[in-house]
């Protein structure tokens, strides 16, 4: 009776703590699946929220102005710009331009813009705008609306103000002139990252990056990205991408972002003068 009883007791511990896990485990995932995804830029006390692909396309477009070496004013006309646009998204329909406009800032192949292929293509379209926007003599003294629309020629020239603030917030942490003022909140990674793709999506976006691989994680620590601005710009671009490269931290300067714990960028002992882009390992 006694080997019995004692057997009984074994079960029902095991039970309990089988249900407890069970019980864990489902708080656990029903949270993950209560995480808002969203990109936030601060910029004094001001923040402003974009969706996971608009900050990534926001990036991006950021990334081409570092890479030509404009000023956060040109950044922030083209993200204020392509916001009104194409709501910061790789449209391939025509919207207020007209049936033909395409891409992040609805450029029009029959006005001269390029193909259809190219303008769709983000890395050119921003490399049109940019070109255009260089053109403007005073561009960086100008109102938002006037400096947009000498290059768009929009019918709704004044709707580009009121993305004005926004634009500013976003450009100022991806040109780096902001540190650890862009985070983004995601779920956990659904699948590994590979650090061969985060350096080719970074070569794509800033040009040649003196990046190397140890293991899950990317560095750069040493080259025009592993300091000052530009390499703020950087890591709030892999932070940006996040989502999409299933990028899980990143370091910089005595700050870590870490994707799993929602807080933002921490203060930490991360080194200066080293970035470090970390992606998450295959699930076993």
């Amino acid at each position: 009776m006694r080997r019995l009883r004692r057997t009984l007791t074994l079960l029902l511990a095991l039970a309990l703590a089988a249900g407890a896990v069970y019980a864990v485990t489902t708080v656990l995932q029903r949270s993950e699946t209560l995480v808002t995804e969203r990109c936030t830029a601060v910029v004094g006390t001001a923040s402003f929220e974009l969706a996971t692909d608009q900050a990534a396309n926001a990036a991006l477009i950021t990334s081409v102005a570092v890479r030509r070496g404009l000023p956060p004013r040109a950044a922030t006309i083209a993200l204020a710009t392509a916001m009104q646009e194409s709501r910061l998204r790789n449209i391939d329909y025509g919207d207020q331009a007209g049936p033909d406009s395409r891409g992040l800032f609805q450029q029009r192949p029959s006005q001269g813009w390029g193909t259809e292929a190219q303008v769709m293509d983000p890395v050119y379209a921003s490399n049109a705008f940019y070109d255009g926007l260089v053109k403007v003599p005073g561009y960086q003294s100008m109102e938002i609306t006037e400096a947009a629309q000498t290059v768009q020629r929009s019918a709704f020239p004044r709707a580009y103000a009121q993305h004005e603030a926004m634009g500013r917030a976003f450009a100022s942490s991806l040109t780096g002139q902001s540190s650890a003022a862009l985070d983004c909140t995601l779920r956990s990674a659904d699948a590994a990252g590979d650090p061969a793709t985060v350096v080719d999506a970074m070569t794509t976006a800033f040009g040649p990056v003196a990046a190397k691989s140890q293991g899950r994680t990317v560095l750069i620590d040493s080259g025009a990205y592993s300091t000052g601005a530009a390499a703020w710009a950087l890591a709030q671009w892999a932070v940006a991408n996040a989502k999409t490269l299933s990028v899980t931290q990143v370091q910089l300067d005595g700050h870590t972002w870490n994707r799993d714990d929602h807080k933002g960028w921490q203060e930490s002992a991360a080194p200066a003068g080293t970035l470090s882009i970390t992606v998450s390992a295959p699930r076993s």
